[in-house]
């Protein structure tokens, strides 16, 4: 499945970038990056902490696929409400290989469209960490 959602990650990335370079006040970050902080039911967990199955599911997002199951991409619409609150087609999500599991498990990263939006779920979309790619 493609994922569109990952370009125009990189296209926001793109604009804060020459907003910083150019010290434009009018090119503000991306309201989407603003707002994951804003998610108070939602913690953070460092890269280097995550199982290596999701460190192979980031990769295949960042490479877009092949991934392992069909439903991998499809929209996450969010019913539990516990990410930040978006238009429908903001997040998606994917599996994330749990050993020994006979179905798709429990663990899922999903997505959303801002630079570095990416969550962590190990307890099928009860709590969300957001992924910390700098530690």
């Amino acid at each position: 499945m493609s994922t569109p959602h990952r370009f125009a990650r990189l296209g926001a990335v793109a604009a804060l970038a020459a907003a910083l370079l150019t010290a434009t006040p009018a090119l503000a970050a991306p309201a989407q990056v603003t707002r994951v902080a804003a998610a108070s039911s939602v913690g953070d967990v460092c890269y280097s902490e995550l199982p290596s199955q999701a460190h192979d599911t980031l990769r295949l997002i960042d490479n877009g696929g092949p991934f392992p199951y069909p439903k991998d991409g499809v929209v996450f619409s969010n019913r539990e409400g516990v990410l930040p609150s978006q238009n429908s087609g903001y997040y998606h999500e994917y599996t994330v290989i749990t050993p020994g599991s006979r179905d798709r498990g429990a663990r899922r990263i999903v997505t959303g469209r801002g630079a570095h939006e990416d969550y962590y779920t190990g307890d099928h979309y009860e709590t969300f960490d957001l992924v910390d790619f700098g530690c």
